[in-house]
């Protein structure tokens, strides 16, 4: 008995606990109250999204949609409520969690943040090395695999220096791809684009959002977001609201 307790208590050490959400439900949040330091954002925050859904995320600069995406990167504590992204719940999670969550979890920036001193297959090689990874031929199929799903699949060689911007961002959401996320977050993920560059990034996470995994997108593009509609959610007011229909759509900008 006492050998069959000290294998369980390794494993729980070594596997943090998850909670569990209905089979479709990959976040919810509820009841929850987001702070930025001292500063209250957003109260009463309750939503949820399932696994295959795309989700726009918008409102005014300092409204919240930054903070909030922080927040389901666990970047932001969790004050009041329940908030569970991927089985685990932010208002409880542990900092050795938060590494397990993150992996879960794929992060596309508007400033790409490539490492500029080597080449692309060199930046994507450097994350997978950060999560764990060691045999070099997976992860030299793995980099092939993600480049190829985000149109790059000759360019791996090259500098960022050498990519457009819109191929750039490509690079940032392969790897944002590469240890297969179950939520993909995108801050702005257009915004240092021009529109018909943009409209490719959104085509490509849109597709991304059709291979299972849910996909949030926090912009101020209205035009790409009538453009492509999908479900819709707003910061205003201290508050996150459902945009339900064309007519409040009008009024988003």
């Amino acid at each position: 008995m006492l050998i069959i307790n000290s294998f369980f208590i390794l494993y729980i050490n070594n596997h943090p606990m998850q909670e569990n959400l209905p089979l479709d439900t990959i976040i919810e949040f509820i009841d929850c109250t987001i702070w930025q330091q001292d500063h209250l954002v957003l109260t009463g925050v309750n939503f949820k999204v399932d696994k295959g859904e795309f989700v726009y995320l918008v409102g005014r600069v300092g409204s919240g949609k930054t903070s909030l995406i922080k927040t389901l990167n666990a970047q932001i504590p969790v004050i009041n409520g329940d908030a569970i992204v991927a089985g685990y719940n932010l208002a409880k999670i542990k900092n050795r969690e938060v590494p397990f969550l993150r992996r879960k979890l794929g992060i596309v920036f508007q400033d790409f943040q490539l490492l500029t001193d080597r080449s692309v297959n060199d930046n994507l090689e450097f994350v997978l090395k950060a999560t764990g990874w060691k045999n070099k031929k997976e992860m030299d199929t793995r980099i092939g695999e993600v480049l190829e799903k985000v149109g790059l699949g000759l360019k791996g060689y090259k500098m960022p220096h050498q990519l457009s911007g819109g191929e750039q961002q490509r690079v940032v959401i392969g790897r944002s791809l590469l240890n297969d996320p179950a939520v993909i977050l995108a801050d702005e993920p257009t915004g240092n684009l021009d529109p018909e560059t943009s409209e490719g990034i959104i085509k490509l996470l849109m597709d991304i959002s059709k291979t299972g995994r849910a996909v949030i997108v926090a912009t101020h593009n209205y035009t790409l977001l009538k453009k492509f509609s999908a479900r819709t959610l707003k910061c205003e007011g201290g508050k996150l609201l459902e945009v339900r229909d064309e007519e409040e759509m009008e009024l988003l900008q």
